[in-house]
């Protein structure tokens, strides 16, 4: 990929305050999490330890917690607060442009 790829992927509305959803931009799994405190982030949507869904897992301000073996992600940075020599995970843009969600991925 070169340069960036942004899409629209509907309401903001559509994830409700303090959760996560899944999405597919272009070919990368994407999840997007509205945390209470407010804001949207944009993380890789797969676990690097055993490809846990991360939309799935709890968030609270900061961090994501995975589903299936509680290591946990800084929502902002993506890296892994957890320890275990867990790698960290892609973070992306996401943006609220209107009611719509945004979200760019940025080739390396």
């Amino acid at each position: 990929m070169t340069g960036a790829l942004s899409v629209r992927l509907g309401p903001v509305a559509q994830i409700p305050l303090g959760e996560g959803r899944a999405f597919l931009v272009g070919d990368e799994p994407v999840a997007v999490f509205r945390p209470r405190s407010g804001g949207l982030h944009a993380l890789r949507a797969t676990c690097p330890h055993r490809g846990g869904p991360l939309a799935d897992g709890l968030v609270d301000a900061e961090v994501v917690m995975c589903p299936l073996h509680n290591h946990q992600f800084r929502l902002t940075t993506g890296a892994c607060v957890s320890g275990g020599g867990v790698d960290d995970v892609a973070v992306y843009s996401a943006s609220d442009e209107d009611g719509e969600l945004v979200v760019s991925l940025v080739a390396p």
